[in-house]
């Protein structure tokens, strides 16, 4: 059985404030066929998200210009525990909750060529208060950009409370030994990932909205089940959530751990779909319910192999 994709671009992303290379920064990792049709990988280094997300566009351009169908994957949540749209009075009506987080971030969170990220701070505060009116659910900034409503600290996610602390996906990766994926609305500390969420989503959405053959997944293709060659027909790209230590990772010569990273993830995938086995990874889980199914397609997301 053939491959359902020829490329495997891994992006390891950055919510740094301003340009940075090396340990830390944006990794993009491809592995794509050569004239022989042989997978190589490199590894690219970029210093800010706008030329990160260019970089992206180009080289996805030039990948299906050729006729490859391509896997995209991002290591930050593209969606938000369940209730988190409806909490900040979006606009469901005509589209997913997903997609209206996705258009309201990308709306509010412009990057700047210098990669001048804090805003963020300001935006999650603004959210918080929009949801809580106090400093709930997003939290975690440095001294100079905490306010009334965005602490230092983590504040409670009571059982019965309005937004929970982490997603289905979280959870169940959490229920693993050794496996402690952090919460979207952590956005400043040590392995903190909330950041790169909040700075990440938007240049998914441009990119979405720049490729019209692309879906993102679980929300636009699969359904929650396996993907196979017949539900990508017409599909191009397919974008993914990715958690790079779900594989186990040891840096070559004169890699930084990023690096090796996002080498080892796409070669996982890869492997996975030349012995036909990674459609099957494109589920959201045997064990969970239709209502679980329903939340983690419509708002929630999947991380890919979870």
């Amino acid at each position: 059985m053939a491959a359902l994709f020829d490329a495997y671009i891994m992006v390891d992303w950055s919510a740094a404030s301003k340009p940075a290379t090396g340990p830390n920064s944006i990794w993009i990792g491809l592995l794509m066929k050569d004239a022989r049709l042989k997978l190589q990988f490199k590894a690219v280094n970029i210093d800010t998200r706008l030329k990160a997300r260019a970089f992206i566009e180009d080289i996805v351009a030039k990948l299906t210009k050729r006729g490859d169908k391509v896997l995209l994957g991002f290591d930050f949540s593209l969606g938000y525990p369940a209730g988190t749209a409806a909490a900040l009075g979006l606009d469901t009506s005509k589209q997913a909750p997903w997609a209206a987080m996705h258009a309201m971030l990308a709306g509010r969170y412009k990057d700047k060529p210098d990669n001048n990220s804090r805003p963020r701070f300001a935006i999650a505060a603004g959210l918080n208060y929009t949801i809580s009116k106090g400093p709930f659910p997003f939290w975690g900034a440095p001294p100079a950009d905490r306010a009334t409503t965005l602490s230092a600290t983590k504040p409670d996610y009571p059982a019965d409370g309005p937004l929970a602390e982490f997603r289905l996906a979280e959870l169940q990766q959490r229920a693993k030994p050794g496996a402690s994926p952090k919460s979207c609305w952590q956005l400043y500390g040590a392995g903190s990932v909330g950041s790169q969420s909040l700075t990440g989503i938007p240049h998914v959405h441009a990119l979405r909205q720049a490729w019209p053959n692309a879906r993102i997944w679980p929300f636009e293709i699969g359904e929650g089940g396996p993907l196979t060659a017949e539900s990508l027909a017409g599909i191009d790209v397919v974008i993914a959530e990715i958690y790079p230590s779900l594989v186990k990772t040891a840096p070559e010569k004169g890699e930084v751990a990023d690096e090796a990273q996002v080498r080892q993830i796409a070669r996982h995938y890869a492997d996975l779909d030349e012995k036909s086995a990674l459609g099957a990874i494109f589920s959201t889980g045997k064990s969970l319910s239709p209502e679980q199914t329903g939340i983690i397609t419509g708002e929630e997301g999947w991380i890919l192999g979870v």
